[in-house]
């Protein structure tokens, strides 16, 4: 069974207005331990997809089956508890909490989870290590730089240890060293651990990384292709 499964999936805003067809009908499958670029122009329509596959927005038609379940059957507090447990997001703007240090941002959601004292020590620890970021542990967003927060925001996303991996343009604000940094230490967790990292992206730089590149256009898919 595929990891993530969308068949015939479409998206219109003000549909009772002037309508916007984000999404054409939509066919896609992600198998676990792909790493994998959603790219097209802006306005192409990805990071809706990217939204959908993620439970963060609804499809106005289709079905989208994520590990299984279909997520378009669910109602939003089942939708966003099978979020915390199954998906991981990194946002281009990060998205931490400013008043929280790295630590608690990356153990925020294993609280949410109710997860013991102990065992969100122990997890943040190996998250900060894995990433390469143990000296700023203490350290809130403030004071650490965007490919610093782009880490720790990685690393928050892998804390509860989902299935896969959301990134929407995770590159976008830093320079080419902190980008390679962060890109190596993803192709690292896909490599070793299995962990699969679906991209929203339009940076050259992802994309000459991703193993599988799906192109969409006018929201939809016209080109879809597994790099060597």
């Amino acid at each position: 069974m595929s990891l993530i499964t969308i068949k015939g999936v479409t998206k219109t805003y003000n549909p009772k207005k002037i309508p916007v067809h984000a999404l054409r009908g939509i066919d896609l499958t992600i198998e676990e331990g792909e790493f994998t670029a959603i790219v097209g122009p802006s306005g192409s329509g990805k990071t809706t997809l990217l939204n959908i596959i993620g439970g963060l927005d609804r499809q106005t038609d289709g079905e989208v089956f994520v590990d299984g379940v279909n997520i378009s059957d669910l109602s939003d507090n089942r939708l966003i508890d099978f979020r915390k447990k199954k998906i991981g997001f990194v946002f281009q703007s990060y998205n931490l909490i400013p008043v929280f240090t790295a630590a608690e941002n990356i153990g925020f959601i294993m609280l949410l989870q109710n997860k013991s004292k102990d065992a969100i020590a122990s997890r943040v620890s190996d998250l900060l290590k894995s990433v390469g970021i143990e000296e700023q542990r203490d350290k809130r967003p403030s004071q650490m730089s965007g490919g610093q927060q782009q880490r720790v925001a990685v690393a928050r996303a892998l804390a509860s240890k989902p299935k896969f991996v959301l990134a929407d343009e995770p590159t976008a604000n830093l320079d080419s060293k902190s980008t390679a940094d962060l890109l190596d230490i993803m192709e690292n967790l896909n490599k070793n651990e299995g962990m699969t990292f679906v991209f929203s992206t339009h940076d050259q730089r992802v994309i000459d990384r991703a193993h599988r590149i799906v192109t969409i256009e006018d929201g939809k898919v016209i080109r879809d292709e597994s790099v060597e």
